[in-house]
């Protein structure tokens, strides 16, 4: 038996996406540039798609960018957002647990001598409105705060974090990287008062290299690609019309029959944490309770290392993650798991296992049992 419990580092492609994407690929693959009827063509998908994805967040279609992804929306929020509006001054607000997406384009712009504040969280991964209202001044130009932490699972306040940003200052762009969230909560970011929301598309069962970025009407971003002036000028270069035509489809596929969706994420969640937490040793990091993504489950394994059990897991079929996949290529410990306050023995034998709508119980049952097998199989050969 094979479990794919790892669907926050990637979903699998659905067969809706991936048939409207072969048809333009190999049929309708016209230029939206061109002004033959084979470029109509193909700028009639885009705005298929951007109409699809509209209908999702009740926004204007328009206000839509289509990219390669959540690092290259993250990049252009924040930058291009930051660079755009630099007369509102030179102070940005983040947390301690955001995506290297976020925290390294801030990097970026701290060398050009922006001040970073960054929030703390508590042990559930969640920051105190609190602080951000403390944290926001005058030259505050940006805040940006992710939805669901691609680790934890934690749920963080946006849309009341946007109403106390706009109170304080009304000129301050609010960022929200909704890469974990999209697909798992309904995000309604014009009314919540959202300027800026990065989405990546293989996190919904679209093909990887596509998302887009929500830009509020009337709020300005400098580009951070220039050429042919696609996209209003914000994006230039050819649309990626199959990726963009895919990701129209598995948005919509996506809020279907949502609730029903949403209900059985959670009760997949709540059959596993069950299942690990009667073997000795094994606690969950971040809540247990609804209050929190219904996809992702973070466990740390007392004396078995995150790389040790993810090897034994593999060994049986059952595909999990240690940390972030992303940044699996350069390993270090946890940012997230440091700043919830977790020990190091905990940081390094956690493992994060994730779910999405074609999960089944038989896969998570069989996840537990075999965990209920290796766990005290490898504690045998830990030194005393």
């Amino acid at each position: 038996m094979e479990a794919y419990l790892d669907n926050s580092a990637t979903t699998r492609c659905s067969a809706c996406a991936k048939d409207l994407m072969v048809r333009i690929l190999t049929e309708d693959y016209g230029n939206p540039s061109s002004l033959h009827n084979k470029g109509k063509e193909a700028e009639d998908y885009i705005r298929t798609a951007r109409e699809q994805i509209a209908r999702t967040l009740k926004i204007d279609g328009r206000e839509l960018v289509f990219t390669s992804g959540g690092t290259e929306s993250n990049n252009m929020a924040l930058i291009g957002g930051t660079l755009a509006n630099r007369r509102n001054g030179r102070h940005i607000i983040t947390t301690g647990i955001e995506h290297a997406s976020v925290l390294a384009p801030l990097d970026y712009l701290k060398e050009l001598g922006y001040e970073i504040t960054y929030l703390s969280v508590d042990e559930n991964g969640q920051i105190s409105l609190d602080e951000l209202r403390e944290a926001v001044r005058e030259d505050t130009v940006l805040v940006s705060i992710m939805m669901v932490n691609n680790e934890i699972g934690a749920l963080e306040p946006v849309e009341a974090a946007a109403k106390l940003i706009k109170e304080k200052n009304p000129g301050t762009l609010f960022h929200v990287d909704a890469i974990q969230a999209y697909g798992k909560f309904r995000i309604y970011p014009k009314k919540w008062g959202i300027d800026l929301m990065s989405v990546s598309g293989h996190k919904i069962h679209a093909p990887k290299g596509t998302g887009f970025l929500y830009i509020a009407d009337k709020v300005k971003v400098k580009p951070v690609i220039y050429g042919g002036g696609q996209q209003k000028g914000l994006r230039s270069g050819t649309e990626n019309v199959p990726g963009v035509a895919a990701l129209g489809a598995a948005a919509e596929e996506a809020y279907e029959d949502f609730e029903s969706k949403t209900e059985r994420l959670y009760a997949l969640r709540e059959r596993l944490i069950r299942g690990v937490t009667e073997i000795g040793g094994v606690t969950v990091n971040g809540r247990t309770d609804r209050d929190c993504a219904p996809h992702i489950v973070n466990i740390s394994i007392r004396d078995v290392r995150s790389e040790v059990m993810l090897h034994s897991l593999e060994e049986y079929g059952i595909y999990v993650s240690a940390g972030s996949a992303c940044s699996s290529n350069k390993p270090a410990p946890s940012r997230t798991l440091q700043e919830i306050g977790l020990p190091k023995s905990a940081v390094a034998s956690a493992i994060r296992i994730s779910f999405c709508a074609e999960t089944t119980e038989e896969e998570v049952d069989y996840a537990v049992e075999k965990m209920k097998e290796i766990i005290p199989f490898r504690r045998k050969f830990v030194r005393k």
